[in-house]
């Protein structure tokens, strides 16, 4: 997304455009509300300038509000929290239509039991369990204000994960840990356990790509 953005800006504003985002995403992932932040000299009214970088922009990215912020925003240095969702379909049959924004688990999944399992995340912690090789982050400490696990009727499972930031491939990875626990192969006293463990191999698989979605990102 970003680099599309600097070169639809470059296009329309004909500047040098260098867009900082709130953070990056996997491929696959989606961004429902990603923010980011550049400087630019263009005489164009922020609207104006919306309509114009949607005008070239592929077609699965859209600029939905374009603002004039303080001099010293920055919108990945100023974020202060993120909110992401993670959708699951366990309906009886595949949905076709749900295949690019949610992961199909056929077999049925025990709600209950990964709300429950869920719980050990919130707070802050080591997700040194929860991480991808190869990070190189300072420290594997975060702090989650929030892991809900929402089932609706009809086989959506939806979970709502809240924080003031993330490590690379966390939350897919909590996700696959609690999807273990929901097919009944993890107890869901084994997600702490997992998390305590603070190795990678503690934890469950990373969960695909297509079923997250950054929601929101809080300043």
């Amino acid at each position: 997304m970003q680099g599309e953005l600097n070169a639809a800006l470059g296009r329309v504003t004909r500047e040098h455009a260098s867009v900082v985002g709130a953070g990056r995403t996997d491929a696959g992932v989606h961004a429902e509300a990603q923010v980011a932040s550049v400087r630019l000299a263009t005489a164009l009214a922020p609207d104006a300038l919306r309509r114009a970088l949607n005008a070239v922009l592929p077609r699965d990215v859209a600029v939905r509000e374009v603002v004039e912020a303080a001099p010293d925003f920055h919108a990945l240095r100023d974020a202060r929290g993120k909110l992401y969702r993670y959708a699951v379909w366990n309906g009886r049959s595949r949905s076709p239509l749900r295949d690019r924004s949610h992961y199909y688990v056929a077999p049925r999944l025990d709600s209950k039991a990964m709300a429950e399992g869920s719980r050990a995340l919130v707070g802050t912690h080591d997700f040194a369990s929860f991480q991808a090789a190869g990070s190189d982050v300072r420290t594997s400490e975060r702090t989650l204000w929030r892991f809900d696990v929402e089932a609706r009727e009809g086989g959506e499972i939806l979970f709502w994960i809240a924080g003031e930031g993330f490590l690379r491939h966390m939350v897919r990875i909590a996700v696959g840990t609690l999807l273990e626990v929901g097919r009944g192969r993890r107890t869901p006293s084994g997600v702490a356990e997992a998390l305590a463990a603070r190795e990678r191999c503690a934890a469950g698989p990373t969960a695909p790509a297509q079923g997250l979605t950054l929601v929101r990102v809080d300043y």
